[in-house]
Protein backbone atom coordinates (compact mmCIF):
# COMPACT_ATOMS: atom_id res chain seq x y z
CA UNK A 1 0.00 0.00 0.00
CA UNK A 2 1.28 3.75 -0.70
CA UNK A 3 0.91 6.30 1.64
CA UNK A 4 0.02 9.41 0.16
CA UNK A 5 2.88 12.48 1.28
CA UNK A 6 0.96 14.89 2.44
CA UNK A 7 1.28 18.36 0.84
CA UNK A 8 3.07 20.85 3.17
CA UNK A 9 1.02 23.80 4.66
CA UNK A 10 3.79 25.29 7.55
CA UNK A 11 6.87 23.94 7.16
CA UNK A 12 9.14 22.75 10.70
CA UNK A 13 10.73 26.02 11.18
CA UNK A 14 7.41 28.13 10.51
CA UNK A 15 6.18 25.58 13.44
CA UNK A 16 8.86 26.59 15.76
CA UNK A 17 8.15 30.61 15.15
CA UNK A 18 4.13 30.38 15.55
CA UNK A 19 5.43 27.99 19.37
CA UNK A 20 7.55 30.85 20.31
CA UNK A 21 5.05 33.53 19.26
CA UNK A 22 2.43 31.79 21.32
CA UNK A 23 4.34 31.29 24.47
CA UNK A 24 5.74 34.67 24.27
CA UNK A 25 1.72 35.73 24.47
CA UNK A 26 0.81 33.32 26.91
CA UNK A 27 3.57 34.14 29.49
CA UNK A 28 1.93 36.78 31.41
CA UNK A 29 -1.06 34.68 31.87
CA UNK A 30 0.82 31.59 33.60
CA UNK A 31 3.36 31.09 36.20
CA UNK A 32 4.86 28.03 38.08
CA UNK A 33 1.65 27.49 40.00
CA UNK A 34 0.10 26.63 36.87
CA UNK A 35 -0.41 23.16 35.57
CA UNK A 36 -0.62 22.42 31.97
CA UNK A 37 -2.90 19.93 30.92
CA UNK A 38 -1.94 18.13 27.58
CA UNK A 39 -5.09 16.37 25.63
CA UNK A 40 -3.46 13.07 24.22
CA UNK A 41 -2.41 12.06 22.12
CA UNK A 42 -2.40 14.68 19.33
CA UNK A 43 -1.29 17.86 21.69
CA UNK A 44 2.17 15.56 23.32
CA UNK A 45 4.17 17.25 20.23
CA UNK A 46 2.57 21.12 20.36
CA UNK A 47 2.75 20.65 24.25
CA UNK A 48 6.28 19.71 25.18
CA UNK A 49 7.57 22.30 22.64
CA UNK A 50 5.07 25.00 24.08
CA UNK A 51 6.72 24.09 27.66
CA UNK A 52 9.70 24.24 26.91
CA UNK A 53 9.22 27.67 25.10
CA UNK A 54 7.52 29.05 28.22
CA UNK A 55 10.55 27.35 30.36
CA UNK A 56 12.94 29.42 28.22
CA UNK A 57 10.75 32.52 29.63
CA UNK A 58 11.15 32.11 32.97
CA UNK A 59 7.37 30.13 33.03
CA UNK A 60 7.54 26.80 34.58
CA UNK A 61 4.33 25.16 34.73
CA UNK A 62 3.87 21.75 36.05
CA UNK A 63 2.40 19.14 33.70
CA UNK A 64 -0.47 16.66 33.59
CA UNK A 65 -2.31 14.77 30.64
CA UNK A 66 -5.74 14.14 29.92
CA UNK A 67 -6.87 11.01 27.70
CA UNK A 68 -9.86 12.09 25.54
CA UNK A 69 -10.80 10.18 22.36
CA UNK A 70 -13.22 11.68 20.00
CA UNK A 71 -12.41 10.59 16.56
CA UNK A 72 -10.62 7.20 16.87
CA UNK A 73 -9.22 6.31 13.54
CA UNK A 74 -11.97 8.45 11.78
CA UNK A 75 -11.73 11.29 9.75
CA UNK A 76 -14.64 13.10 11.91
CA UNK A 77 -15.72 13.61 15.29
CA UNK A 78 -17.87 10.51 16.92
CA UNK A 79 -19.45 13.23 18.00
CA UNK A 80 -18.59 12.27 21.95
CA UNK A 81 -15.41 12.31 24.09
CA UNK A 82 -14.06 8.99 25.94
CA UNK A 83 -12.18 9.64 28.69
CA UNK A 84 -9.19 6.90 28.99
CA UNK A 85 -7.10 7.96 31.40
CA UNK A 86 -7.82 10.89 33.87
CA UNK A 87 -5.92 13.69 35.44
CA UNK A 88 -3.05 12.46 38.24
CA UNK A 89 -2.10 15.67 40.21
CA UNK A 90 -4.23 17.93 42.15
CA UNK A 91 -5.70 21.04 40.77
CA UNK A 92 -7.81 22.17 42.99
CA UNK A 93 -7.79 26.05 43.57
CA UNK A 94 -4.78 26.12 40.46
CA UNK A 95 -4.98 27.70 37.24
CA UNK A 96 -4.56 24.90 34.83
CA UNK A 97 -3.61 25.19 31.25
CA UNK A 98 -5.71 22.90 29.01
CA UNK A 99 -3.98 21.87 25.80
CA UNK A 100 -4.31 20.97 22.44
CA UNK A 101 -3.24 20.02 19.02
CA UNK A 102 -6.17 21.03 16.84
CA UNK A 103 -9.56 23.02 17.46
CA UNK A 104 -11.57 21.46 14.56
CA UNK A 105 -15.02 21.10 16.49
CA UNK A 106 -14.43 21.89 19.95
CA UNK A 107 -15.82 18.87 21.59
CA UNK A 108 -12.66 17.61 22.94
CA UNK A 109 -11.55 20.82 24.40
CA UNK A 110 -14.71 22.10 25.81
CA UNK A 111 -15.11 18.19 27.62
CA UNK A 112 -11.31 19.09 28.92
CA UNK A 113 -12.40 22.28 30.36
CA UNK A 114 -15.12 20.61 32.04
CA UNK A 115 -13.33 18.04 33.27
CA UNK A 116 -10.21 19.97 34.66
CA UNK A 117 -13.03 22.62 36.17
CA UNK A 118 -14.66 20.08 38.14
CA UNK A 119 -11.55 18.73 39.03
CA UNK A 120 -10.73 22.01 41.19
CA UNK A 121 -9.44 24.57 39.09
CA UNK A 122 -9.64 27.83 39.95
CA UNK A 123 -9.13 29.22 36.79
CA UNK A 124 -8.87 27.39 33.29
CA UNK A 125 -7.18 28.69 30.25
CA UNK A 126 -7.53 26.75 27.03
CA UNK A 127 -4.96 26.88 24.15
CA UNK A 128 -4.37 25.05 21.26
CA UNK A 129 -1.94 25.23 18.37
CA UNK A 130 -4.13 25.02 15.28
CA UNK A 131 -8.04 26.51 14.84
CA UNK A 132 -9.59 25.26 11.93
CA UNK A 133 -12.90 27.22 10.24
CA UNK A 134 -15.84 25.40 11.13
CA UNK A 135 -19.41 26.36 9.99
CA UNK A 136 -21.01 26.50 13.14
CA UNK A 137 -20.85 28.21 16.33
CA UNK A 138 -18.75 26.39 19.19
CA UNK A 139 -19.31 25.71 22.99
CA UNK A 140 -15.68 27.27 23.69
CA UNK A 141 -13.38 29.68 22.04
CA UNK A 142 -10.20 29.06 23.01
CA UNK A 143 -8.23 31.55 25.12
CA UNK A 144 -4.69 31.30 22.84
CA UNK A 145 -4.29 29.58 18.82
CA UNK A 146 -1.08 29.55 17.78
CA UNK A 147 -2.46 28.90 13.42
CA UNK A 148 -5.37 29.69 11.70
CA UNK A 149 -5.75 26.93 9.79
CA UNK A 150 -7.53 26.38 6.37
CA UNK A 151 -10.55 23.66 6.59
CA UNK A 152 -8.47 20.93 5.82
CA UNK A 153 -7.68 16.89 7.24
CA UNK A 154 -3.87 18.07 9.21
CA UNK A 155 -1.63 15.41 9.48
CA UNK A 156 1.97 15.85 11.49
CA UNK A 157 2.95 17.48 14.47
CA UNK A 158 0.97 15.33 16.60
CA UNK A 159 -2.19 14.98 14.13
CA UNK A 160 -3.02 12.13 12.31
CA UNK A 161 -4.75 9.88 9.89
CA UNK A 162 -5.32 6.70 11.87
CA UNK A 163 -2.35 6.84 13.64
CA UNK A 164 0.10 7.64 10.97
CA UNK A 165 1.90 10.83 10.20
CA UNK A 166 1.54 12.03 13.88
CA UNK A 167 5.79 12.51 13.86
CA UNK A 168 6.12 14.73 10.99
CA UNK A 169 7.78 18.05 12.16
CA UNK A 170 5.36 20.27 9.84
CA UNK A 171 1.53 20.37 9.31
CA UNK A 172 0.99 18.90 6.24
CA UNK A 173 -2.66 18.03 4.57
CA UNK A 174 -4.02 15.09 2.96
CA UNK A 175 -6.92 16.70 1.05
Amino acid sequence: MTIPTPSVLLSEAEVAECVAALAARMAPHVDDETVAVCLLTGGLWFCADLMRALSRLGRNLAFDALWLASYGDARASLGRCEVRADLQRPLAGRRALVVDDVFDTGLSLSEAARLVKDAGAGEVLTCVFARKPWPQPRAIVPDFVGWEAPARFLVGYGMDAAGAYRGLPYIGALN
